[in-house]
């Protein structure tokens, strides 16, 4: 039978602990209004070749991209991570792998298009995003090979457990990454961890 039951047996109760899990820790990415912080993005994203008055303008508006990419990117893997619980199925497994991966790609495309920010530590940062948009791909693939291979209610429940500490893992390396700019080594001046602060788009995402 393709639905299958979470709430019976030790394998479904190991499951519902391991969705709930993910949901948490892809929540620890940060969230907020994904309406106010497209508007902010869209007032001042910074890319490579753009410069303004001021530096920190630009890095903030750097931050800006930053922050509603992941706070975007996150919505969608939330949605995922709920649909695991709600439809516990092949189907709606496939859907929530998709859609994941899906959300990771763009997420990955977003945070190129933002270029480097004009700061000293603005090879640091554009790395760190990079690195987070390569370990985000590499989960997104391993969801995908979950699913593929999922066959028969063992077989699917298995997939939900493996997709599940994925998303949460996601959620987690991305929570990491938006730490890990604010702490660079060679913003000495702190004018990341300022840009950071000074982005309404960003106050859910750090606060």
């Amino acid at each position: 039978m393709d639905k299958l039951s979470l709430g019976t047996g030790r394998m479904g109760r190991r499951i519902a602990v391991i969705a709930a899990s993910a949901l948490m820790a892809v929540a620890a990415a940060g969230c907020g209004s994904s309406g106010s912080s497209t508007t902010a993005a869209t007032s001042g994203t910074a890319t490579g070749g753009t410069s303004t008055t001021a530096g920190t303008a630009t890095t903030t508006a750097w931050a800006t991209g930053v922050c509603t990419a992941v706070t975007t990117w996150k919505g969608a893997i939330t949605t995922a991570a709920r649909a695991i619980t709600s439809s516990p199925s092949k189907g709606g497994l496939t859907t929530a792998a998709n859609d994941a991966t899906t959300a990771t790609h763009t997420l990955a495309t977003s945070l190129k298009g933002l270029g480097t920010p004009d700061t000293p530590a603005g090879q640091q940062a554009h790395a760190a995003v990079d690195q987070l948009s390569s370990n985000l791909d590499t989960d997104a693939t391993h969801i995908q090979t979950a699913v593929s291979g999922a066959s028969g209610a063992t077989g699917t429940l298995s997939a939900i457990a493996d997709v599940a500490s994925n998303l949460g893992t996601m959620g987690t390396q991305a929570s990491s990454t938006i730490t890990e700019l604010q702490n660079l080594s060679g913003d000495a001046k702190g004018e990341l961890r300022n840009a950071f602060s000074q982005s309404s788009a960003c106050s859910s995402v750090t606060g």
